[in-house]
Order: structure tokens, then sequence, then C-alpha cells
């Protein structure tokens, strides 16, 4: 995926001193060879910060090393100043991390006292209003805390690449969407560009794809890709010229920025100028890595492209659209693993979740477009959907949000999709998730969230409530077991 970054990460100690350097030096020799023994991207630095002077030196090495993250490695009990002065002035994600004692032997000699040391880290870091990462378990041995940074990584991913984003967008917020607006002033808070175009723009260059040299090549493409699923083998070349029109764009608007993405409007007047609906294109693009929120969705495409960055793999963006049925329940054979019909929901979009993550995806048209733009004719303008069964599996629901006054506020809940026929149309699959009812009227409701809904395909909630709480998002929810009440839960 060449719109997300790779993050290479740099590993620095800091040693107080009245304590022996070489306490923190051995310990981050090991800790460094234990995160190599992993293949993670590190640097090991050679610089122990000590004082004011070595933190200059050691931000001069991350540079030279090429480190987009900092992991400050508190070797001993460390020089909380100098400590604080590297977080505030590296340009990236920092975590922090300590030494535990390692064997009843060498604790005169060898007491290194890191598990204080980080206490007084974390006082200063405050001081300086920074956030930095903390793992559940900050003060371990090294082969724990190569796990803890391997954990890390993700995290810095995104922080990273949300600093580096343009959105981009074509056309106006839909009035009939109107949960799809929301402030576009904590994006820049967060360091995210946006550019905001009309639909004649897209037009305009929509058009200027006429005879492409790209154009055959990705039609082909198109086709390899659907294969038995290309019902509309007639429309890859509109298609295509839309893939090579967006790509085009972005190449040539990146501008300051590294990575970005899209938010398009794409109904109804979309179809009757680009003659099909882009729904697979969409597709597409989120398996590269770059998602295209649907409705001019801005926060969608902000929080596929987080999941994006934490799984390097195809995300997508769909509804949180309707209840199951029980009869469909009762006909597949109950439910597993404990859920009741509470638990479940459908998630669905028209076509533009990746062939990846569908069950015998197939090109078909949009019915819901179809009824209102071509009702009693066969479909044309309305053709270009990638539908089928979301596959089954592991997944992850989430979203950061900026509410009508400009905060931001975020969920994340892990579940499943379950192998269940749908018995519907569209990009479609029925979710699992573990007290689902309570969440969707105490966290989605209560808090105001749209009904869009980003999914990774994996469990990534640790990463992607790490990577919330680095942005400075204060308010996330998540599912809460049965017995812990939310705030405002009726307890009677």
């Amino acid at each position: 995926m060449n719109n997300v970054p790779e993050v290479k990460i740099g590993l620095v100690a800091v040693s107080r001193d009245c304590f022996p350097v070489e306490l923190s030096r051995e310990r981050r020799q090991r800790l460094a060879q234990a995160c190599r023994d992993r293949d993670l991207p590190l640097a090991e630095l050679e610089t122990v910060v000590e004082s004011e002077k070595d933190a200059l030196a050691a931000l001069e090495e991350a540079r030279r090393a090429g480190a987009d993250a900092l992991v400050l490695f508190l070797g001993n009990f460390g020089p909380e100043g100098p400590t604080s002065m590297l977080a505030q002035r590296f340009d990236g994600p920092v975590m922090l991390c300590a030494a535990a004692e390692e064997s009843g032997s060498s604790l005169m000699g060898g007491r290194g006292d890191a598990y204080c040391g980080l206490l007084s880290a974390c006082y200063n870091v405050g001081m300086r209003g920074l956030r930095v990462h903390l793992s559940e378990r900050p003060v371990a041995g090294a082969q724990e805390l190569a796990c803890r940074i391997g954990e890390f990584l993700p995290v810095a991913r995104a922080v990273v690449g949300l600093r580096h984003l343009k959105i981009i967008t074509f056309g106006p917020r839909p009035h009939d969407f109107v949960a799809c607006n929301a402030p576009i002033k904590p994006l820049y808070d967060l360091g995210v560009e946006v550019m905001e175009n009309s639909e004649l723009d897209l037009y305009d260059a929509f058009k200027a794809t006429e005879g492409h040299a790209d154009v055959p090549a990705v039609a082909a493409e198109m086709a390899e890709e659907l294969g038995p699923g290309n019902t509309y083998p007639d429309l890859l070349e509109y298609l295509a010229r839309l893939e090579v029109t967006l790509t085009t764009f972005r190449e040539e608007n990146l501008g300051a920025s590294r990575f970005a993405v899209f938010a398009n409007k794409c109904w109804p007047t979309y179809e009757k100028y680009f003659g099909a609906v882009p729904c697979f294109v969409n597709s597409r693009l989120a398996a590269r890595g770059i998602p295209v929120a649907c409705e001019v969705d801005i926060y969608g495409a902000l929080s596929e492209y987080m999941g994006s960055c934490v799984t390097c793999k195809p995300v997508t963006i769909l509804d949180l659209n309707n209840t199951v049925p029980a009869d469909l329940v009762e006909e597949s054979g109950g439910l597993p693993g404990g859920y009741g019909l509470g638990d479940l929901f459908m998630g669905f979009h028209c076509g533009n979740t990746p062939g990846a993550c569908l069950v015998d995806g197939q090109m078909k048209y949009q019915l819901i477009m179809h009824r209102l733009m071509e009702p009693d004719q066969e479909p044309d303008i309305t053709r270009g959907t990638l539908e089928g069964r979301i596959r089954p599996g592991p997944v992850t629901v989430y979203r950061l949000q900026s509410t009508g006054d400009a905060h931001l506020k975020a969920y994340v809940a892990e579940g499943e999709v379950l192998d269940m026929p749908t018995r519907s149309f569209g990009g479609i699959g029925i979710f699992a998730i573990s007290q689902m009812a309570r969440f969707y009227r105490h966290a989605l409701l209560e808090k105001r969230f749209p009904h869009h809904t980003a999914v990774t395909f994996e469990h990534s909630g640790r990463a992607l409530f790490d990577a919330m709480r680095m942005l400075g998002v204060e308010d996330v929810s998540w599912p809460r077991p049965a017995g812990l009440p939310y705030p405002t839960e009726n307890p009677f």
C-alpha cells in the first residue's frame, strides 16, 4: 500500500547521571536485539541521553537514521527534564517504556529504579502538554517490551499518516445526509488538509481522460479482478476512466501532503453525467489504501484511512444498516458463540467493499438508485456496484468524528461477521458484537454518531484505541460488558 507510511522506530535510551550509564546502554542493546528478532523496523540510536545536549544529539541522530517515531527507554531512573524535552522536540509519535529489574543478585550495584523514573517522566511530559504512548505494562523485560513496541508500530503509522494526509472531496455534502456534515476545523488540529472541489471539477477531469493511454490497461485489470463476476463488460471502459481520473487528480494535487484519500458525492445527479455508479472503482482504490468515502463523508474517509494505516490491509465503510430477522437466524441453525439477536446487525453499502473482503463478488446495479432513477427499465446508469456477502471472520467497527461544536469523539468495537446468508443486496453481511444493543443505544445513539462506520477485517481495537488517544480524542466509546453500566444507562 503506497498510500500508507512506512514507519521506522528510533530506540533511544536515557540515563540519570547518578546511575551507571552502562546499565541503560546494555539494557537498550538487549531490547534492540529482541526487536530485531521480531523483524521490527528499528534504528538503535547510540546516544544515551543524560543531559539536554544529549537530547539534541539524539534528535540529530534520529533524523539521520530516518526515524518517524521514537521509543524513549528508561534503562534506569532517567533524567525527566532531557527525556521530556526530547519527546517535545521530536516531530512524531513517542512511546515511553522502562526496564524491569532482572535479578535479585543485582539489586545493590545494578538496580535501575526505572519503575520510579517512569512516574517522573510521565509527570514531566504532562507538564509540557505532550501526548505519549504508554502500553498496558510499560515496565518490563526486553522480550515483553519488544512485543509492546510491535504494538506501538501500527499506532505510530496511524498518527504519522494523519499528520501528512489530505482529504480530497468532490461535491457538496448532501442535504439528505446531514449526518455526514461536520466541522472540518478539528481536522486541521490533527494536521489533516482538506481540499474541497465541486462535481464540475470532477466532471471536467473525467472528460479529459477520453482516449487516455492508461484506460485500456486499467479496464483489463478490472476484468481480471472480476473474473466470472464481470457481468457488464461494456461498462469497464467508463469505470477505468473514472479510476484514472481519481488517481491522476490525487497525484497532481498532493501538494505539501504525502498521502491522500477521497470523500465524494456519488448520487443521484452523478450517474446522469458519468454513466455509472462509482462503487467498483471505490472498492479498488480502498484495496490499495486509498479509501473513497461515500456521500462526501469526510470523517468517514479519515476513519477508513486510520484502519488502512493500522492494518496495512483493505478496509471499507458501511452503513450500520438494519436488524436481523429472527426467522433468518432460525433458518440458519441459530447463533454461535452465545450471541443474542440484539447483538446482531447487518452492515451494508451499495458496493464499495474491496473484492478480497467479499464472498463471490459480482458487478451489479444499485437497486435503490435504480428504483429512483430508472424505474421500469433495464439498468443502465445505475450499474457498477461490486456486490456480495462480506466474508466471515473477525472485524472491528470504528469511527472518529467531530461534534457540531468541533470536539472529536470516537468509538471502537470488535466483533465478527457470521457465516450466514443475508438474502439481501449490496455489499452486506451479518455482524455480531457482544452487547451491541446496549452499545447502540448508549454510545452510538446517545453520542449522536452518524450511520457510516469504518471496518477493518481483523481485530484492531487495541491499536485504534491507542491511536485515538494519541491524537487527543478524550471521548472514546467501546461496548461495555454486561454488569458494567453506561453513564446514561437506566439502573432500574
